[in-house]
């Protein structure tokens, strides 16, 4: 034997430095030198990552309602709804066509919350946001290997186009986001292979949730459509199955199997149909000019996807690529296509994209692994709660109207009285306020439910800016129990000399029609005219 043969038997038997070797199959990425007295706890680093994220999904929303933030419509009304155990009826003044409350579950779940704890709205609200913020996490981290990338998502969405703070609503829409997200991420993992049964019972299950407590049943249609856009058929037909099952159970858990589905339907008519403008719409019902910053991040995505090598799949075979480009487009439509769709799309891209290079990069056991997970907590928790602009405080300085302030003694309306108003906040807070009291609402969460003649003042109202004028109608069905609210300073009160107008809290003018109420705080401004004056104008 030469001198060759045996420096080639070393070479052979000699074993790899740890820095040399190949990762074990089930670890993933590279393992770094370490101390030989951390070893031990290696085997840790997984159950650690995972505290990290739960406690860090937890604490976001608890850190966000510890600075007094409350949400600014739905969270407050469904709150106020659940603490009055009253219908909807019992509460507006509504078109016949709304009879079942369109979040039946969620309404429920609330009501039953408040009867078996007596917590009140203020509660309920805290249950909904931090519940609800939760719930997404709960959604997606289960599908992930490397749930630090949905951290990692969070911070980027926050920084780039505030997306958590939508997470962070306490409505029921985002129990249908977190029921997306999962379904997503269900093909992501096991879109190679043929639907098996169990698949397409979760998935049934997650539609069913979404119908039962948010009732939007027809926005299914847009996934479905991403399925067959993709050539994804075989999974585009289970999905399509699956959503008439899920439709299927959810309205009957209702009660309602037949006239939930058909008032939902309904209702998203009369919401986009009956204005002349868009602008007159609600907020989210109007048109988005395209977010740059998605295609920003698809960009990116592609970039990363080329110098990292990830093994993704293609974008046009990917269905989360192709609702993300659907609802990009229709949001010039609608705008909520993009925020409740479209956006949770998005970050699936790029929550899986960062968990294939956090994984071609670190072992799961990697303390360089955890440490980047701590660091991507931090990051995740100071963006999103940072009180940047008072966005989580600044509703502490907010004042509302309320039964027990001695300057509104006699202000509220009566007993059987309606409060009028053309913006949806005042309904909001006041409901919230006051879920108890002894009047109902002309405008509540979606103008097109009121009674016609109603909404074609409020449109009147909208159309023409505010203008006093527009509130005639009103004024002339104005009885003694009923009130009109306005929003404006002190400096600049209703130019609607036909009622008596007290100026209680900042920034709102309730009005009233003229007469003696000796146990009532006295009127700011007292009334000028008669309403034969207003009927005389209104006639020229």
């Amino acid at each position: 034997m030469d001198e060759t043969d045996l420096r080639r038997m070393e070479k052979t038997t000699e074993s790899p430095t740890p820095a040399d070797s190949p990762p074990p199959p089930h670890l993933g990425g590279y393992r770094e030198n370490t101390p030989a007295w951390l070893e031990p706890l290696r085997r840790y680093v997984p159950l650690a990552v995972w505290i990290i994220v739960l406690a860090v999904l937890l604490l976001i929303p608890l850190k966000v309602m510890q600075y007094g933030y409350l949400p600014g419509d739905d969270a407050l009304r469904a709150a106020g709804k659940a603490v009055s155990g009253k219908t909807w009826q019992q509460v507006l003044v509504l078109d016949p066509v709304y009879r079942i409350d369109h979040e039946y579950g969620w309404s429920r779940l609330l009501s039953k919350i408040h009867t078996a704890s007596n917590v009140d709205a203020d509660g309920l609200v805290i249950f909904s946001v931090v519940t609800l913020f939760a719930l997404v996490g709960l959604a997606v981290v289960p599908w992930l290997r490397y749930p630090e990338a949905w951290l990692a998502t969070l911070a980027l969405s926050m920084i780039t186009v505030l997306m958590p703070f939508r997470l962070l609503l306490g409505r029921p829409y985002i129990i249908t986001i977190a029921a997306l997200l999962s379904l997503l991420l269900l093909w992501r993992q096991f879109g190679s292979a043929k639907p098996k049964a169990w698949m397409a019972a979760v998935m049934t299950g997650l539609i069913a949730a979404s119908v039962y407590f948010h009732g939007t049943w027809y926005l299914w249609v847009l996934p479905i459509t991403a399925f067959f856009l993709a050539r994804q058929f075989r999974w585009g037909f289970t999905v399509a199955g699956c959503w008439v099952a899920g439709v299927l159970l959810g309205c009957l858990l209702t009660g309602h199997p037949i006239d939930y589905p058909l008032q939902a339907v309904q209702v998203v008519l009369l919401a986009t149909g009956k204005h002349l403008t868009q602008r007159t719409l609600a907020g989210e019902l109007q048109p988005e000019n395209g977010d740059v910053y998605a295609l920003y991040v698809l960009g990116g995505l592609l970039v990363l996807r080329r110098l990292a090598g990830l093994n993704a799949p293609p974008f046009l075979r990917d269905p989360v690529f192709w609702l993300v480009c659907l609802t990009w487009t229709l949001a010039f439509r609608v705008g909520r296509f993009w925020f409740d769709w479209g956006w949770p799309a998005l970050m699936v891209l790029l929550a899986c994209d960062l968990q294939l290079l956090l994984a071609s990069r670190l072992a799961v056991d990697s303390f360089r692994r955890l440490a980047l997970a701590a660091s991507l907590a931090l990051l995740a928790f100071l963006c999103i709660t940072s009180d940047v602009g008072s966005r989580w405080s600044g509703n502490l300085t907010q004042q509302y109207l309320t039964a027990d302030n001695p300057e509104l003694k006699g202000w509220l309306p009566d007993r059987g009285g309606i409060l009028y108003a053309s913006d949806m906040t005042i309904f909001y807070q006041t409901f919230y306020k006051n879920p108890n009291g002894d009047w109902r609402y002309i405008l509540g969460f979606e103008p097109t439910l009121m009674p016609a003649d109603d909404f074609e003042t409020y449109h009147k109202i909208l159309w023409n800016y505010g203008d006093a004028k527009a509130y005639a109608p009103w004024l002339l069905k104005l009885r003694p129990q009923d009130r009109l609210v306005i929003r404006g300073g002190r400096a600049s009160p209703p130019t609607l000399p036909q009622l008596e107008w007290n100026y209680g809290i900042s920034g709102l003018w309730v009005g009233r029609l003229p007469g003696p109420r000796p146990d009532s705080a006295p009127a700011t401004l007292p009334a000028t005219a008669t309403m034969a004056s207003l009927t005389n104008s209104a006639s020229k």
